[in-house]
């Protein structure tokens, strides 16, 4: 479906994000671009940041919302309905222009969805990418908030955005499994694996780093620093390495921000490590592979609950992408990607399990090069080079259904 001058009528996405802070997100604009797809996106905008940019070719329209992370159940709220509410808006104003063949809509939250009913109603196809089960990652997120009548409120709200999707994909096969068991038809619910770009976590484009070439071990987290990753975790394994084992003087370098930074920080100077862990803040999606590439061990830390049991970080792909050992919590989807010989893992909670899985890559260099070569092998058969041709040929699919 093209334009009378003969150029392909572009995708619209919605998220509820900074667009350009969302690896998942701009791994599908950037291929479908790539493809020949015109995309523009409707996403959070900077604090001082432009009302619209260029993101490898990306067009993104930053609309007047910030996020408020770390802030009350109730500011969340009115951040995601001021935020539906201007998408649906623009959403509408642009296609009158655009004549937009596809909306694509991320998740958090699901009813997000809803922005795109002028266009549903107008015969355009929704695609809903639920990148978090919703109503396990509420009573994660927000313990003291969940009853069991939030959660059949969370579960209804899920059930209509999907309902008024045209189709629906989600991050692995035990997410599309749930989505079945809740009455969403098989037909209608696919997965598109989180699984990073081998394009931009190459391993060729970096430095080489010897394993401790300076003498120190260097440790290195990158995501967001929220209760749902242990990092208080892995602050006291730090402890307990650099207690026990003084002779490798270890350091955690950590990128990312969220709103336990503050705990993290008192916590690292109570246990007289906080020289050793070091916060650099937010960096660029495309500088997270050079920050990899300068460090020895990758964690994945990650709390074990109902949310985390049918959730798989993405970081453990991103470290093994990059050479990298790793060190994870034993979540069931972990354990399912990568089998024995490849990620180290640790019983979630127990700092002195996961510092007693770093000291094995520490003190097994056999060990330690044959399980990056293993969970290289893993990485490189899931890699988004290899997912992206399913999700190319849906959008199309969706697109013209003939």
């Amino acid at each position: 479906m093209t334009t009378r001058a003969g150029a392909p009528r572009p995708v619209l996405m919605i998220v509820h994000s900074y667009y350009e802070e969302d690896p998942r997100v701009r791994r599908e604009a950037e291929s479908l671009v790539k493809s020949g797809r015109p995309v523009v996106v409707l996403g959070l905008r900077q604090p001082d940041g432009p009302a619209s940019s260029d993101v490898a070719g990306v067009r993104v329209h930053h609309l007047d919302v910030q996020r408020h992370q770390g802030a009350g159940l109730g500011v969340y709220l009115r951040e995601y309905v001021s935020f539906l509410f201007r998408a649906m808006w623009r959403s509408v104003r642009l296609h009158r222009r655009e004549r937009f063949v596809l909306v694509e809509v991320h998740s958090l939250p699901d009813f997000l969805v809803f922005a795109a009913l002028p266009l549903r109603l107008a015969g355009v196809p929704v695609l809903l990418d639920l990148h978090e089960a919703m109503p396990e990652f509420f009573r994660s997120r927000f313990p003291g908030a969940s009853n069991p009548i939030v959660h059949r409120l969370l579960v209804l709200q899920e059930r209509l955005s999907i309902a008024l999707s045209t189709h629906t994909i989600t991050v692995n096969e035990p997410m599309r499994e749930r989505l079945v068991r809740l009455g969403v038809p098989d037909a209608k619910a696919g997965v598109v694996v989180n699984s990073p770009s081998l394009g931009r976590f190459d391993l060729t484009a970096h430095p080489r780093r010897m394993f401790r070439e300076d003498g120190r071990l260097r440790l290195v987290y990158t995501g967001a620093l929220t209760p749902t990753y242990e990092l208080d975790v892995a602050v006291a394994a730090v402890a307990r390495v650099a207690r026990d084992r003084p002779d490798l003087d270890v350091s955690f370098e950590i990128y990312g921000r969220g709103d336990s930074e503050a705990a993290l920080r008192a916590q690292a100077a109570d246990l007289r490590v906080a020289e050793r862990v070091i916060f650099h803040g937010r960096i660029p999606i495309d500088a997270v592979p050079a920050a990899v590439a300068a460090a020895d061990i990758g964690l994945a830390p990650t709390r074990h609950d109902r949310f985390t049991d049918m959730s798989l970080s993405t970081k453990v792909f991103e470290y093994g992408a990059m050479g990298k050992p790793v060190v994870a919590s034993r979540l069931p989807m972990v354990e399912q990607t990568f089998p024995t010989g490849t990620v180290a893992t640790y019983p979630p909670g127990e700092a002195d399990a996961m510092a007693g899985a770093i000291l094995s890559f520490v003190d097994d260099p056999t060990a330690r090069e044959a399980a990056v070569a293993r969970t290289a092998v893993v990485v490189e058969r899931g890699s988004w080079e290899h997912e992206a041709t399913g999700y190319l040929a849906l959008v199309q699919r969706l697109i013209d259904p003939r």
